[in-house]
């Protein structure tokens, strides 16, 4: 018998789609975090430091948990949508691996920061 094509979440394939997405963003798949999340952290962090320059590096990591956090609510809320009944739930490794990756990226930015490599969008534009 097959499941049905809608949840109560809405649309299957749409649930599908943002599971997929959220664990791209989330701290489960922190082998792709420097093409997904430490760039969108990067543009986030431009557009804030347009205010203030001494904003970039707050905002660098406000926005690269926030790609994080955001990946783990839209993987949970596909998932919830796409089955039916509890989710494997995630081991305590697996959770102490990502905590461990996520900081030490955090850790990264600061350096790259530091090392003069990251900078704001608008340091690139005006020389």
């Amino acid at each position: 018998m097959r499941p049905p094509r809608h949840s109560a979440f809405g649309n299957r394939r749409l649930a599908f789609g943002l599971a997929v997405i959220g664990y791209l963003l989330s701290p489960l798949s922190w082998w792709n975090d420097p093409f997904i999340n430490l760039p969108l952290a990067w543009l986030f962090a431009s557009l804030v430091s347009l205010a203030s320059h001494r904003l970039f590096v707050p905002a660098m990591i406000v926005g690269y948990w926030l790609t994080n956090i955001v990946g783990l609510l839209l993987m949970a809320h596909g998932t919830a949508g796409v089955v039916a009944g509890n989710s494997p739930r995630l081991g305590k490794r697996q959770l102490v691996l990502s905590l461990v990756a996520a900081t030490g990226y955090t850790l990264l930015i600061v350096l790259l920061y530091l090392l003069g490599v990251l900078k704001p969008l608008h340091a690139f534009l005006v020389r």
